[in-house]
């Protein structure tokens, strides 16, 4: 069961999540709030699983409550959810460490899909995001602080966040299978991970693409 709570400051939305959440029983809603403050109150006194957060909200908004709930506790996924599809936004909330960011303008389904996923402890986005930070400019980044990554493995991950797969990436870039495969491969030891969404996530809080 995932304990679920909202933190969101119009009642519209919230009435909205809770029409979607009425079918599923793997999905407990145990509380909502409408504010940062109320919300850091409230985990103080719940056990919870998944923050269902608001970016712009009074008091405190979600990208400050998030930063202060990840120092206290790695226990709590949350998941963004905003109307907001800019990239300082987004960047800024991985950074101070959500597992995801969704959009309100989301489907039922990506909205469920999204609580599940970051409910165990996977990155998630929504696919319009993807598409977003897909069409930026990659940018070649190498500090003591950056893997040293080739053009063409920037290109790779600019398309694996576009939602290309290996034989649609090799056919994009003119490459073998096999070498869009090496690509990817030496991406994720690169980076220190064997997951494509966290390569993404931290391509994108690296300002990589």
């Amino acid at each position: 069961m995932i304990r679920l709570v909202i933190a969101d400051d119009h009642p519209i939305i919230i009435d909205g999540i809770m029409a979607v959440l009425d079918s599923q029983k793997e999905i407990k809603l145990i509380g909502t709030v409408c504010n940062g403050v109320e919300l850091l109150d409230f985990i103080d006194k719940h056990k919870v699983d998944v923050v269902l957060m608001d970016v712009n909200m009074p008091k405190l908004n979600g990208i400050d409550a998030t930063k202060i709930i990840k120092e206290k506790t790695e226990d709590i996924n949350i998941l963004a959810f905003s109307q907001y599809n800019e990239r300082r936004f987004v960047k800024r909330m991985l950074k101070n460490g959500a597992t995801g960011y969704l959009l309100k303008n989301s489907s039922a389904s990506e909205i469920l899909e999204g609580i599940k996923t970051v409910a165990d402890g996977k990155i998630f986005l929504s696919n319009e995001l993807n598409k977003i930070f897909a069409n930026g400019r990659p940018k070649a980044i190498h500090t003591s602080l950056f893997p040293n990554l080739s053009r063409r493995e920037i290109d790779v991950i600019a398309l694996i966040a576009e939602g290309l797969n290996t034989p649609e990436i090799a056919k994009k870039l003119d490459l073998s299978y096999h070498t869009v495969e090496s690509h990817r491969s030496n991406l994720l030891q690169k980076v220190g991970t064997k997951n494509s969404a966290v390569l993404i996530k931290w391509a994108i809080e690296n300002d990589i693409i």
